[in-house]
C-alpha cells in the first residue's frame, strides 16, 4: 500500500522529570521530521504519561500506525511465509547497528548508544520498490526488518506461517544478524529476474538468502526445529507472566 498518513501513541514516564520531558520532546521533533520528509502527516494520536512504578520511568516508547491505500485489495502482500520454495531476499544496508537493540539488552542488558540518522531517500526508495514489485507480481510477501534484526524478523515469520527456512546471510560479523540497521526488508520473491531488475532500478540494495520450506528454522550457524523455536515464541511471555504473578 502506498503510505498516505500517520497515527500516534505516545508513552512516556512522569514529564516532571527533566530527562523525561525532554525524551518527549525529541520524540515529537522526530516523528515531526519523519513525516515531514515522508509526506505522511499526523492525523490523531493520544499521549499517555506518568508511566512510572515507583519513581522508575519506562523507556521511551512512542507508537506509530502508518495508513495507505492499495489499488488492488486482492494484491495485499502478507507479512509471513506462505509457500515453500519461495525464494528469501534481504533489502538494504546492514550496517553493524546496535544502539537500543534487543541483541544489546538481551545479552550486555545496555540500554544506550547513538541512533545513526535516517536516510529518507532510501527509506521512500525503499517503499517505492517494494510496491512497484508487488504491482508487478514479483512478490509473494513482504516484511519490514524490526527488533531483532534480520533472525528475529526471518524467525517470527517462521513461527506464524508454520513453515521453515534456510538461509545464508553475508555479514562483516557474526552477530549482525542481529543488527537493527534502519531501513531493510524481507521479501518473499517469486520473479527475481524482474525483481532484482527493479531494486537496480530504484537503487537498493538486496540479497538473496535463501528459500522458504522444511521443518528447521537455519541462518548461518542458527540451526534449529522449527517447532523448538516456535515453543520459545508462542509459550516464553506466558511463562514469564506466570512466574512474576
Amino acid at each position: 500500500a502506498t503510505p498516505l498518513a500517520i497515527t500516534d501513541c505516545l508513552n512516556y514516564g512522569n514529564p516532571q522529570n527533566p530527562e523525561v520531558m525532554w525524551q518527549f520532546a525529541q520524540g515529537c521533533e522526530g516523528i515531526k521530521e519523519a513525516c515531514r520528509e515522508l509526506n505522511t502527516p499526523v492525523v490523531s494520536g493520544n499521549v499517555s504519561l506518568y508511566n512510572d512504578t515507583e519513581g522508575v520511568s519506562v523507556y521511551p516508547t512512542p507508537a506509530i500506525v502508518t495508513v495507505g491505500v492499495n489499488e488492488d485489495a486482492n494484491a495485499s502482500l502478507p507479512s509471513v511465509f506462505t509457500r515453500a520454495g519461495t525464494a528469501i531476499y534481504v533489502l538494504g544496508e546492514t550496517k553493524g547497528e546496535f544502539a537500543a537493540s534487543l541483541y544489546a539488552k538481551a545479552l550486555f542488558d545496555a540500554v544506550g548508544g547513538e541512533l545513526c540518522a535516517v536516510d529518507y531517500k532510501k527509506e521512500r526508495a525503499l517503499w517505492d520498490l517494494v510496491i512497484e514489485a508487488n504491482k508487478s507480481g514479483a512478490l509473494e510477501f513482504a516484511n519490514s526488518v524490526g527488533v531483532g534484526g534480520v533472525a528475529i524478523t526471518l524467525a517470527k515469520m517462521a513461527c506464524l506461517s508454520g513453515l521453515g527456512a534456510e538461509c545464508k546471510f553475508d555479514v562483516k560479523k557474526p552477530n549482525f544478524i542481529f543488527d537493527e540497521s534502519f531501513s531493510r526488508a524481507i521479501v518473499g520473491v517469486k520473479d527475481e529476474a524482474k525483481f532484482e531488475s527493479l531494486a537496480a532500478k530504484h537503487g537498493v540494495k538486496f540479497e538473496k538468502i535463501g528459500s522458504v520450506g522444511g521443518d528447521k528454522f537455519k541462518l548461518n550457524d542458527i540451526d534449529e526445529k522449527l517447532s523448538e523455536v516456535s515453543e520459545v515464541y508462542f509459550s516464553e511471555f506466558a511463562k514469564i507472566i506466570k512466574q512474576e504473578s
